[in-house]
């Protein structure tokens, strides 16, 4: 089996994937990349103003750029906006760039743990709507290569999962391991 290049990790808004993949990238080594604060800082307008001033197509064409653009990164964990595989070359591309993983939370606990938050454009259209919205993404988050149920584990139960599932699949290679 080859070495992974990257760690990609994917799912809703509020699994995990940012204070999952920031941990896992420190502990291999590696550099972290969030796709939206990459975004945030091309664009110098917060994920909120894309949505307000240009709409969520011209977000959605921004995170496709920012795939692209990370292409030929190695040793990255990436951490995706939640909608990022949503598109289908999106999601061909994260595939060529290293492991998948998505992480998942039922909506309850998606809820309860980004519910209050004002800073995430989706968040403000309601409770049905996220419901919606959580479930017309599963069939998308469920394409990943591994998928880590984060609901009743804790930030290094869900880092150990997936350095488990890595490396008993061989994926780290020998050098990520020491």
């Amino acid at each position: 089996m080859k070495k992974v290049r990257n760690i990609i990790l994917t799912g809703f808004m509020g699994s995990g994937k940012s204070t999952v993949g920031k941990r896992l990238a420190r502990t291999l080594g590696w550099e972290f990349i969030d796709t939206d604060l990459e975004i945030e800082r091309i664009t110098d307008m917060t994920v909120a103003e894309i949505f307000k001033r240009h709409g969520e197509t011209r977000f959605r064409s921004e995170e496709s750029l920012m795939v692209k653009r990370l292409m030929d990164r190695e040793n990255c964990v990436i951490a995706t906006g939640g909608g990022t595989v949503l598109n289908p070359e999106n999601q061909t591309l994260l595939a060529q760039m290293g492991v998948v993983i998505s992480l998942y939370a039922p909506v309850e606990t998606i809820l309860e743990r980004v519910g209050h938050r004002t800073d995430r454009p989706l968040l403000k259209t309601g409770r049905e709507e996220i419901e919606a919205l959580w479930e017309a993404r599963q069939a998308a988050y469920a394409r990943a290569d591994y998928i880590v149920d984060t609901t009743e584990k804790n930030i290094e139960e869900v880092e150990k999962e997936i350095l488990v599932y890595l490396e008993e699949e061989d994926k780290l290679g020998k050098s990520a391991k020491d």
